[in-house]
């Protein structure tokens, strides 16, 4: 399967609530996991990942430092609006290495991803890669 959720396969972040000049939420979608996307503190934060087409969403990869809690939510049509939600998800708080976590999904149809970061284990989290099986 093919990680749709790339910059080079036309994926795009049309939203973040914060933005660092050094760590922007492009790094997200560049897949490398060298570099990051860091929240400026406060939460919730959140991040919109936009497909160039309607993919049929079949796992969800994170890699991320201190998430506590993150929900995932869905729309399949062209504005970034009315998202429906797909998961929800308690992540463990791990030591000097990265979150990895896989998120199994039904093989629903998404333009956007909307990946909403209610709470953390500090004041700041980074996402260093979003991974979309489709």
């Amino acid at each position: 399967m093919i990680n749709t959720a790339l910059s080079s396969f036309g994926a795009q972040v049309v939203l973040a609530t914060s933005s660092d000049e050094n760590h922007p939420p492009e790094n997200i979608i560049d897949g490398k996991t060298e570099t990051f996307w860091l929240s400026t503190g406060m939460f919730p934060q959140e991040f919109i990942i936009r497909f160039p087409d309607n993919m049929k969403v079949s796992l969800i990869s994170i890699q991320s430092f201190n998430v506590k809690h993150l929900r995932i939510e869905k729309n399949a049509i062209e504005e970034a609006e009315k998202f429906q939600v797909i998961a929800e998800k308690e992540f463990e708080q791990t030591e000097n290495s990265l979150q990895t976590n896989d998120i199994s999904l039904d093989g629903s149809t998404a333009t956007h991803l909307r990946f909403l970061i209610i709470s953390g284990y500090d004041h700041f989290v980074s996402v260093h890669k979003v991974g979309v099986q489709a």
